[in-house]
């Protein structure tokens, strides 16, 4: 099953780098921006970078310093790792981890546009990072671990590359309860698969890693912004939030025509080694 989701789940994600969303479209520029990212920080960094898959703005909020090494998991087309790169200045590392091979093509070409020297991504899955152990100051994603079956590993290999201070500053998907069962059977006989953990699970599986001082944030972003007339265009061949497959949480709930605010929420995760 785990390997089967990740198969769709790649499919999913090579079929957005396909399509060519970016922030030239006003639909896909909306959801940036409802979910934190500023018209500066949308200029700065090349249209097709942004696909409107985000449900954060992790670089915001990861205090990010000159000279720092950066990871950001589930890179897509580099979103993150160019804003990182900005703020870590050119004595800094940004790496982008990846498991989808057009996203990875679509983001290096994206660097080389940028001319950029002090960033690199690696097609592999979070699980098994092509990285150092303690080699990394800070660890991004923006949307992505909502989509990872062993949460447990991925946060076990996290703690693994992150030097001994190091942290987690994520922006990621979370249940505000268990889902009702009459609402968790029609997701599954829809072939919907929910990966998102509630707040006291990822609490409970970060602690399980070994990371301390762990705190999780609702941001209060309305989540609906992906069902809305303005963004249901750009959303609805998918997304971390707003998979018109119905391969992601959110995904699954608008399909079902429920409020998505009810059932889930925009969190912030930090924690640290």
């Amino acid at each position: 099953m785990e390997r089967n989701f990740k198969v769709a789940v790649s499919e999913r994600y090579g079929g957005i780098a396909r399509r060519g969303f970016s922030s030239e479209d006003a639909k896909t520029h909306a959801i940036a921006r409802a979910f934190g990212y500023s018209e500066g920080e949308l200029a700065s960094i090349p249209a097709e970078a942004n696909m409107g898959v985000s449900c954060g703005n992790p670089t915001a909020a990861a205090s990010l310093s000159e000279g720092e090494t950066v990871v950001d998991l589930g890179s897509g087309g580099g979103l993150d790792v160019f804003l990182a790169a900005q703020r870590i200045g050119p004595t800094g590392r940004a790496i982008g981890i990846d498991m989808t091979g057009e996203m990875i093509s679509l983001a290096r070409k994206n660097a080389r546009n940028m001319g950029l020297d002090n960033v690199a991504f690696h097609h592999a899955e979070i699980e098994a990072m092509p990285l150092d152990d303690e080699s990394v100051d800070c660890v991004i994603s923006n949307c992505v671990l909502v989509l990872i079956p062993d949460k447990l590993a991925a946060f076990r290999e996290i703690f693994r590359v992150l030097k001994p201070g190091g942290r987690l500053a994520v922006s990621d998907m979370a249940l505000k309860q268990d889902l009702p069962k009459v609402l968790a059977a029609r997701i599954a006989a829809n072939g919907d698969l929910i990966e998102a953990l509630t707040i006291a699970g990822y609490e409970s599986t970060l602690a399980a890693a070994g990371f301390t001082a762990v705190q999780i944030i609702d941001s209060e972003s309305d989540l609906n912004v992906h069902r809305k007339p303005e963004a249901l265009e750009s959303t609805v061949t998918g997304g971390a939030c707003g998979d018109g497959g119905g391969v992601t949480t959110v995904g699954a709930l608008r399909l079902l025509g429920v409020n998505i605010n009810d059932y889930a929420a925009s969190v912030a995760i930090f924690a640290l080694k």
